[in-house]
């Protein structure tokens, strides 16, 4: 930006406002356009003032009580500095605003950051300073980290942005990082219950009889405190918090949670996950594990509360041991799961191999031990959930005639390709799983079991592609683009 007669530029915005509260103060607007015009007078007076003196200060304004406490009108912050000509100077800003928690219904937790600013909703002003203070050395290391791919050359030029662009959906996605630590009840969901702070009275009488003639009020608090502190208790019990399956020593990095769309309002929908998730074990490979983790402990749980499907109308468990849930919930994460209600994805085929292919993918990608040695009861569990849908017992599963994957608009009957691919490979993913934890007896079995299922699926091929499924519908010999999904 160049000088304006090499005079101070004053970036004073808080003039407008100054010029503008005023004339609202005191009014009973009743239309928006009133407003409208007002800021437009303003506007154009401050940048007509501009442009005669140089400056926009000394706009003048007349005097205005202030506002009612507790409310509020406006707020904008100046800066002014010199420009001299065929130069440029930068101000720098920060924006920033402290809310450490996240509430679900009754259950409060507290996000990941608070870790570093506390949890007292007073820290926006540290914030602020860090970001004015490290922004310089934060887009270093961004640009360092993007430079390699903006400059390969090999590239087609719209896949570069393309590629960082759309990793705002991780940070933008509805998302939500905790800290890891159990959720607090709060106490609006004592709701009608009953306590009493006094447990005895014969206890009172010794109370007040004994010889240190212990304090009442003080007895009184300590029992008030013992009882919050128990509606307080951090709750875990059934729920697909995985945290609980940390070893000793290794770090909480905190639970994640995103949407799957703007639509479509679930966190963590585990079928869609399957895709996405490589760009979380590539950049925030712990993130991923937590993620993991999280529907390692979810495989465990068991919900027989009902929820009504809308497909046929049915009420049925919302959650059954052993099967992996669509997604980690919505109202209630990770202790109501399964928002999705479309159909019953109890009985989807793909969630639980994508489960196990997933999981053995992330143990090669970061060749943590302790995380295999963690899931692999919910691998097996998993697995040995999908024995039901061998009917035959050859080894493969069938799809039972109505969507029954991800893809929830297209019947699928028998063995197919896109549920029988996924199979096939999570019966070798949870062999090779089984290996490394040292279950030999495990990996022989599946192995063997893949070795059948193998020769199964290869019965789909039809010397050109897999058969969208082995009926005789006039679907079966279409072509699916997801077909090889389980060969990654």
């Amino acid at each position: 930006m160049k000088s304006m007669s090499q005079s101070a530029l004053a970036f004073s915005y808080l003039a407008i406002l100054e010029e503008l509260v005023p004339k609202i103060c005191g009014m009973k607007l009743k239309r928006n356009k009133i407003v409208l015009d007002l800021v437009s007078e303003v506007i154009t007076k401050a940048f007509s003032n501009g442009r005669n003196n140089g400056s926009f200060e000394n706009l003048g304004y007349e005097e205005c009580s202030p506002s009612e406490p507790g409310s509020s009108i406006g707020a904008a912050v100046a800066a002014s500095v010199t420009v001299p000509p065929s130069s440029d100077r930068r101000v720098t800003f920060s924006l920033a605003w402290d809310c450490p928690e996240v509430r679900f219904g009754d259950k409060t937790y507290y996000k990941r950051y608070s870790k570093y600013y506390g949890t007292l909703g007073d820290a926006a002003g540290n914030i602020a300073s860090d970001a004015i203070f490290d922004h310089s050395t934060w887009e270093s290391q961004i640009e360092s980290w993007q430079r390699p791919i903006l400059e390969d050359k090999r590239l087609p030029e719209w896949y570069p942005v393309t590629l960082f662009n759309e990793l705002y959906y991780l940070n933008a996605g509805g998302t939500i990082w905790t800290d890891g630590s159990a959720p607090m009840q709060s106490l609006a969901s004592l709701g009608e219950r009953k306590f009493s702070l006094d447990k005895s009275r014969s206890h009172l009488d010794n109370a007040i009889n004994t010889a240190n003639h212990k304090n009442i009020a003080i007895e009184i608090l300590e029992r008030m405190t013992s009882t919050l502190e128990k509606a307080h208790i951090p709750l875990t019990s059934n729920s697909a918090l995985g945290s609980q399956l940390l070893q000793d020593g290794e770090e909480n990095i905190g639970q994640f949670l995103y949407l799957e769309g703007s639509e479509y309002l679930m966190f963590n929908t585990y079928d869609v996950h399957f895709y996405s998730s490589f760009a979380l074990l590539m950049l925030f490979p712990k993130l991923e594990l937590s993620f993991q983790r999280d529907f390692a402990a979810a495989v465990m749980m068991h919900d027989p509360s009902k929820m009504e499907i809308m497909y046929d109308g049915k009420w049925v468990p919302r959650k059954i041991l052993g099967a992996v849930p669509h997604d980690i919930g919505l109202n209630d994460p990770w202790f109501e799961v399964n928002a999705y209600n479309l159909f019953n994805t109890d009985n989807w085929k793909d969630l639980n191999p994508k489960f196990v292919l997933q999981i053995h993918r992330d143990i090669v990608g970061t060749g943590d031990k302790s995380f295999a040695q963690a899931v692999w009861p919910s691998v097996y569990t998993a697995m040995a959930f999908m024995d039901q849908f061998d009917k035959d017992r050859d080894g493969m599963i069938e799809n039972e005639g109505f969507p029954d994957q991800t893809y929830d608009a297209w019947p699928v009957d028998g063995v197919s390709a896109y549920s029988g691919g996924l199979w096939v490979a999570a019966l070798q993913a949870t062999a090779s799983i089984a290996h490394q934890v040292g279950d030999d007896e495990a990996a022989a079995y599946f192995h063997t079991k893949y070795q059948k299922a193998k020769s199964v699926y290869a019965t789909l091929w039809n010397g050109s592609y897999f058969n969208y499924d082995n009926t005789a519908n006039s679907s079966s010999r279409c072509i699916l683009a997801d077909q090889l999904a389980g060969q990654w």
